[in-house]
């Protein structure tokens, strides 16, 4: 359910990210998340490097950039992901976005890489309901293991549509930027969504960063990546795997985090 992103973890202190990272492997959020895209492939070494004497299994989820998405640059980008995180095989790989190069060819190179066990399995970031519809159409019942979508409390557009398509295909929802984009005006929701947060943190004895992550997650299709850049963030994010927030609590969250309407455009970061 809670796995760790690494979005911007190369800027900080690489040996406090990677005790972090491994940290997070002993308490159970073994699906890290990185792309070639994060500070141009070193977000992928620090994982490579928290990953390395790592005896257990880890879920490594990686992705290609749209640019690089024709059926061979699929393949040469993977094979440059795999050489920074040290590793024979990605468990996941995404394409970042939707690009110019046809779905038919990055497709048809996700395949590639499955047929030689260089990638488990393969999916989407950042696609809508009816660029998803169309991918599955593609890739066959089976293909498309998640997409991964920006997600949190003020930015519930997906549950318009992409999480009740998501759940209609069998496809995976990967919640990115729980906390938000801006995480140094954590909590979110002014006034009155700050307080409802903060209320039910307290009356649940949990932080508001775990009630957050226990309400992203109440759907069962959807997952989140959090990135903590430090033990103590990752241990926090850790424990709301084991928060109920029950009807009330969600019911209360809702209230003062609105959907709202429907956006013309899939929001992302």
């Amino acid at each position: 359910m809670l796995g760790q992103g690494t979005w911007t973890i190369e800027r900080g202190d690489r040996r406090e990210a990677v005790r972090a990272l491994r940290r997070g492997f002993e308490l159970g959020m073994t699906h890290v998340d990185t792309a070639e895209m994060y500070g141009d492939g070193r977000a992928e070494e620090v994982v490579g490097e928290a990953l390395r004497g790592w005896k257990g299994e880890v879920f490594v989820a990686s992705k290609v950039l749209p640019q690089n998405a024709s059926r061979t640059g699929t393949v040469a980008a993977c094979e440059r992901s795999l050489r920074r995180l040290g590793r024979e095989r990605i468990e996941l790989y995404l394409l970042h976005w939707p690009g110019a190069h046809p779905l038919e060819d990055t497709v048809a190179g996700f395949e590639e890489l499955v047929a030689a066990g260089k990638v488990g399995a393969w999916g989407v970031s950042n696609f809508d309901a009816d660029e998803l519809a169309r991918t599955v159409a593609i890739g066959g019942s089976g293909g498309v293991a998640c997409d991964q979508v920006l997600y949190h409390l003020e930015e519930r557009a997906i549950e318009h549509r992409v999480v009740p398509r998501c759940a209609e295909l069998g496809v995976a929802v990967v919640a990115y930027s729980p906390f938000g984009s801006d995480t140094a005006s954590f909590p979110p929701g002014g006034q009155g969504g700050r307080r409802a947060l903060l209320d039910l943190a307290r009356e649940l004895g949990a932080t508001p960063r775990q009630i957050v992550l226990a309400f992203l997650t109440r759907h069962p299709s959807v997952f989140a990546i959090p990135k903590a850049a430090s033990v103590a963030h990752v241990e926090e994010n850790a424990a709301a795997g084991d928060l109920v927030l029950g009807e009330e609590g969600v019911r209360r969250l809702e209230q003062a985090f609105p959907l709202g309407r429907e956006p013309r455009e899939l929001p992302t970061i």
